[in-house]
């Protein structure tokens, strides 16, 4: 079968098209720039923005499904950048869809479209858990509205489903542990609270097996059609436990202190005005949004997924664990 990937080049996208390239289908990818890695897996690369209805059209010509997995990730940064990337962008990707007759669309969305402020989420799941709302941030604000487009076009002729895959990581993240190293190597990490909050992770393989899974199942009028899933490693652990695992697994130093909620939300307010007020580079080092992910429980049950496509995590959290630590040993 012939699949385009948005955001193919990137930590998500890359491992989706392995999985799909060893299923033996033919994979194109879309994305901003060029990546190495799929000139070796004998990945079509194709050069576009998702803001560019033209190039996502001309991207989805002769393709039988799309995995929408780009979009502009973040807590900080103006709302047309992230409305253009993630509300337009999947915009255009719904009507590349329509113009082609491509009967499948496998979206990457996001559990942040439920956060709601410095409220716990304790085994929530996609009936008992609503959309956020009054967000802090553009991310997830923008997502919400791509989520709830991405599950108003299932209709008789496009099969639509949604993932929610929590906090992705493994070998060769490029955006999260990266971060959470340089941070902690400079001795400006801190748990937000006590740390004893305890929140989903994702290992890498098992978010990109949840997309694959999906997809396998993916019909119109299939079980999953028209829903969005939580996707997670089923394995709630405290914030402290996940962090410091992390940076051990890559000789990283552990986190040891810590800040409270209140001093930690008021600094990020006072923050994201100095950024707007003088124009700063880069991202505030702490924001409302991060305060309240940091401080809050958020984990989720996926047994919808398990039961509607068959998602059974294969790797637990003590393996990917070890996994990293290898692939960092060999500088991977």
């Amino acid at each position: 079968m012939k699949i385009l990937v948005t955001g193919g080049g990137g930590f998500l996208g890359q491992a989706i098209c392995r999985l799909l390239v060893a299923r033996g289908h033919e994979v194109a990818s879309l994305n901003r720039g060029r990546y190495l890695e799929q000139d070796a897996l004998g990945i079509r690369a194709i050069r576009g923005d998702l803001a560019d209805a033209a190039s996502v059209r001309e991207a989805a010509r002769g393709m039988e499904a799309i995995f929408h997995v780009a979009a502009k990730a973040g807590g900080w940064g103006s709302y047309e950048s992230y409305r253009l990337a993630n509300v337009v962008g999947t915009g255009n990707v719904i009507a590349a869809c329509r113009a082609h007759g491509i009967g499948r669309l496998v979206y990457t969305s996001t559990p942040s479209v439920a956060h709601r402020g410095h409220v716990p989420v304790e085994g929530g799941n996609e009936t008992n858990t609503p959309y956020g709302e009054h967000f802090k941030a553009a991310y997830p604000a923008t997502k919400t509205i791509a989520e709830q487009a991405v599950l108003a076009a299932n209709d008789a002729n496009l099969a639509t489903v949604a993932l929610r895959p929590r906090l992705i990581w493994g070998p060769g993240d490029n955006h999260l542990l990266p971060r959470l190293v340089a941070r902690a190597r400079s001795g400006r990490l801190r748990f937000v609270g006590d740390g004893n909050n305890r929140i989903d992770t994702t290992y890498i393989d098992n978010a990109a097996q949840a997309h694959v899974d999906a997809f396998e199942h993916l019909a119109i009028g299939a079980a999953c059609a028209g829903k969005a899933y939580f996707i997670s490693n089923g394995d709630p652990r405290t914030l402290r436990e996940t962090i410091n695992g992390l940076l051990a697994a890559v000789a990283a130093p552990p986190v040891k202190g810590a800040v409270p909620f209140g001093v930690a939300y008021a600094a990020g307010a006072m923050l994201e005005g100095a950024w707007r007020l003088l124009h700063l580079r880069g991202e505030p080092p702490m924001t409302r949004f991060l305060a309240e992910q940091l401080a809050t429980a958020h984990w989720y049950d996926i047994c919808a997924a398990r039961r509607d496509f068959g998602y059974v995590p294969r790797v637990g959290f003590d393996e990917g664990l070890q996994r990293l630590r290898e692939a960092w040993a060999q500088g991977r």
